[in-house]
């Protein structure tokens, strides 16, 4: 073999060796990238969970918060009517007084 030709082997050698060791490392960052990604799966499936939960909760709160708002505007309602009755029989009992 000639001299420039055991030159050429040993470029590709060394770039060989380049690249396994390059190979390494992106398996091995592929690797720390996967396991990342699966627990941003884990996270993303828990804070859907909590977020069901949530939407829940705030179902349940809007419910009932409507109906205490129906309880009071019930109660508000017979006190109106309440007032208004009164009202209706002293405008009776003055037109009786009247005649």
């Amino acid at each position: 073999m000639k001299e420039e030709d055991i030159q050429l082997v040993k470029l590709l050698e060394a770039k060989v060796r380049q690249l396994i060791s390059r190979n390494k490392e992106l398996e091995q960052q592929n690797a720390h990238l996967c396991a990342l990604v699966a627990d941003v799966d884990v996270r993303i499936q828990n804070l859907d969970e909590e977020n069901k939960q949530l939407k829940t909760q705030y179902a349940d709160l809007k419910t009932a918060r409507m109906l205490q708002l129906s309880d009071n505007d019930t109660r508000n309602a017979k006190l109106r009517i309440s007032k208004l009755v009164r009202d209706i029989d002293n405008c009776i009992a003055i037109l009786k007084a009247e005649r």
